[in-house]
Parts: C-alpha cells; structure tokens; sequence
C-alpha cells in the first residue's frame, strides 16, 4: 500500500500491483511533487500518466487541484487497481475519477488528442531506447505550449532523446537508482542566446 501525500485526497490508501510494475518511492514522488508545485504546474493541468502502474502520480496530481488525468496502463490487473485507485481518490477527494485506458502507450498516444499539460512517463526498465523516443516523438504534438514532462528511468538508462521530440531537458536529479528527467516544448525561437536558456540542474542525495 501507498498514500496520497497531499491535497484533498491526503492520506487515501492506494493499491500497488503484486508485479510488473515499478511503484516510484514516496520520497521520490515528495521531491518531485514539491517541485512540480514550485513552478506551479499542477493546479489546472491536464494530466496524462503513461505507463501509470497504480496510478500514484496522476492520482496525487488530482489531490493537488489538476484538473483531470488519463491513465494509460497495459497490464489488466493493474489497469483494474487505477481505476479502483482512482474511485477511492475521487471519494475521498470529492472530485471527478480519472479516466483509465487499458492498452498500449503508444498506441493510446496515436489516437488521442490533447491537449496535456502535465505527463508523467514511467516505463519498465528494459524499455528499449527507440521504443522511448518513439513515445516522445508520439506525445510531443499533444503538449500544450507550456507542458512540463517528466520522464522516470533507471539511473544507469540512457538520457531520453528529448531532441528527437522537440522537446528541451531543463532539469534532471537521481534518487539512489531512479533518475527524474525534466523537458518541455522548445522554444520557437531559432537561435536563443545562453542566458535565455532555463538552468539544468543534476543531483543525487
């Protein structure tokens, strides 16, 4: 079991899958959700969480004033525990359930539509790169202008191919073996100059 950390819904009891599914630390979702807060990325957003195993960050989104969240998950038994997760959410929080979609990541990001303006993607380790950028690559025309994503692998993965998107890292900071990734839309202009740049900022504790 898991909780919800803040918001409506502190406290609400989650459900983890037994397996195949890799639930982010509540240290880690503390740190990430402090500083998704700081750039005030939450309240309001559209949330889209891919490869969403519980469903623990979009689901915290919501405790915390997002505006809604779809949840992508391929495994039926924990496509079956989101949507339980998001039923004891939405009762405890007193707000509309997520919407669960049973199927593959990229399939899902071929057919909808967006616009999203906060994506947490937490693919299974041995993902292979391609497959990684290929998702990117699917997600970036779904972005709103100002979307923050963020991107959670193992330490030792390859940096994902945020170019290949579009998109620009702007922040990156481990966590024992877990690495958060942050990018968002490029600018539109060609040539920015360095001070124009936002600061990247890698560290582990």
């Amino acid at each position: 079991m898991t909780r919800i950390i803040a918001g409506s819904a502190r406290g609400a009891r989650l459900e983890v899958p037994g397996s195949g599914t890799r639930p982010t630390s509540d240290r880690v979702r503390e740190s990430l959700f402090g500083a998704l807060e700081s750039l005030s990325a939450i309240t309001g957003a559209r949330v889209l969480d891919l490869y969403a195993g519980s469903g623990a960050l979009g689901l915290e989104s919501l405790s915390r004033g997002a505006a809604s969240a779809e949840f992508v998950e391929r495994g039926r038994q924990a496509a079956a525990i989101v949507r339980r997760n998001a039923e004891v959410v939405a009762k405890a929080g007193g707000m509309t359930a997520g919407r669960v979609h049973e199927g593959a990541v990229h399939a899902f990001l071929q057919r909808a539509t967006g616009p999203f303006d906060l994506v947490f993607t937490d693919p299974p380790y041995d993902l292979a790169d391609a497959s990684m950028t290929a998702d990117l690559v699917a997600l970036a025309p779904l972005l709103s202008a100002d979307a923050v994503v963020v991107v959670e692998r193992a330490r030792r993965s390859t940096p994902p191919d945020f170019a290949a998107a579009g998109l620009e890292p702007f922040r990156e900071k481990s966590y024992g073996d877990t690495t958060l990734w942050w990018a968002e839309p490029a600018s539109d202009e060609e040539n920015p100059s360095a001070e124009d740049q936002p600061p990247t900022e890698s560290q582990s504790r």
